[in-house]
C-alpha cells in the first residue's frame, strides 16, 4: 500500500522564548515491511543542529529554537510503501539487547490491577502468541477508549485502575503485563490510515512483543488487531518517552499553545 502523510505541529508562545531545544522523532525508516519513498521536514522558528540514530535505531533530529520567537512550526510530509505481514516484524536488531525490553519503566511498572490482568494467563513458551492475543483482548475489555482522561505522564497502572485511556495507555498496560509474564515488549509510535477519514487528531501508538520463532509482533490493543499495511512505524522504545514524536524544553515565561494537523491517506498509483 502506498500511503501519503502530512503532519504539521504549530507552537504559539504567549511570551517570547529565551531559548529551547527539541528532539524530533518524526521520520520513518525503510525497515520491517515499509519503504520510505520520499520524506521532507520543513522547519520554521528553529535551527537543525544534528541528526542521528538513537539507541533504539530511531531517526532523531535535534533542533534549537530561535531566541525571541513567539511561534514555530514543524511540518513533515512524505510517502511510504507498506505491506501486510500480519503484524510480524521479524528478528531482533538494533543497539538494545533483547533483555532490555524485559525491565519495567516508571510508565509501565505494574500494580495490583495489572497483576490481576495476567493472573489467569499461562506464560508457557509454547503458546506465547496466543497468550499475547488474549492479553490484548483483556486489556481492551478492561479499559474503555476515552480521550481527555489521561495524559503523557499517566502510568500504566493508573490508567488500568481507572478503567479508561487512549492508545498510549493501552500500549503501556500491555507492555507492562507482557514483561510481567517474562515476554520482551516495547512501545511503537507512528501513523495509522483510518478507513473512515483522512484528517486525524494525532498519531497512533501500539505495542510490540517478542515471540520465539517469529520475532517482534505488533499488537494494536486499542483497535483489537495486529498492525497491517495501513500502519507506518516511526519510532520504538521501552515506553512513550523513548518514542515520543516531539520532546523538549524551553526557557521563558508565559503559556504554550499546541495545534496539530495530521492527514494520512492511500495514494493512488496511476498505471
Amino acid at each position: 500500500m502506498r500511503l501519503s502523510v502530512k503532519h504539521t505541529t504549530h507552537y504559539s508562545f504567549s511570551q517570547p522564548v529565551a531559548r529551547g531545544l527539541q528532539r524530533l522523532r518524526l521520520k520513518p525508516k525503510s525497515t520491517h515491511g515499509q519503504v520510505v519513498v520520499d520524506w521532507q521536514t520543513t522547519l520554521d522558528g528553529v535551527t537543525r543542529e544534528v541528526e542521528y540514530d538513537d539507541q533504539h535505531n530511531n531517526h532523531v533530529m535535534l533542533v534549537s529554537l530561535h531566541p525571541g520567537i513567539t511561534k514555530l512550526s514543524i511540518q513533515c510530509e512524505g510517502i511510504v510503501e507498506t505491506s501486510d505481514n500480519n503484524g510480524v516484524l521479524g528478528s531482533h536488531s538494533g543497539h538494545m539487547p533483547l533483555w532490555a525490553f524485559l525491565g519495567q519503566t516508571p510508565l509501565t511498572r505494574p500494580g495490583p490491577k495489572m497483576r490481576s490482568l495476567v493472573s489467569g494467563l499461562d506464560a508457557d513458551r509454547s503458546n506465547h502468541i496466543e497468550v499475547l492475543h488474549a492479553l490484548s483482548r483483556d486489556v481492551l475489555a478492561s479499559m474503555a477508549y476515552e480521550i481527555g482522561r489521561t495524559d503523557a505522564k499517566t502510568t500504566a497502572e493508573e490508567a488500568a485502575a481507572a478503567g479508561h485511556g487512549v492508545c498510549q495507555d493501552h500500549a503501556h498496560v500491555f507492555i507492562g503485563c507482557a514483561r510481567l509474564l517474562g515476554i520482551p515488549a516495547r512501545y511503537a509510535s507512528g501513523y495509522l490510515m483510518m478507513n473512515d477519514r483522512i484528517d486525524q487528531e494525532a498519531g497512533h501508538a501500539w505495542a510490540e512483543a517478542y515471540v520465539e520463532n517469529l520475532g517482534w509482533v505488533g499488537f494494536d490493543v486499542s483497535n483489537g488487531y495486529s498492525p497491517d499495511a495501513r500502519y507506518i512505524r516511526v519510532a520504538t522504545g521501552c515506553d512513550y518517552r523513548d518514542a515520543a514524536p516531539v520532546t523538549g524544553i524551553t526557557w521563558g515565561d508565559g503559556d504554550i499553545d499546541l495545534a496539530v494537523s495530521l492527514a494520512v491517506e492511500q495514494q493512488v498509483v496511476e498505471q
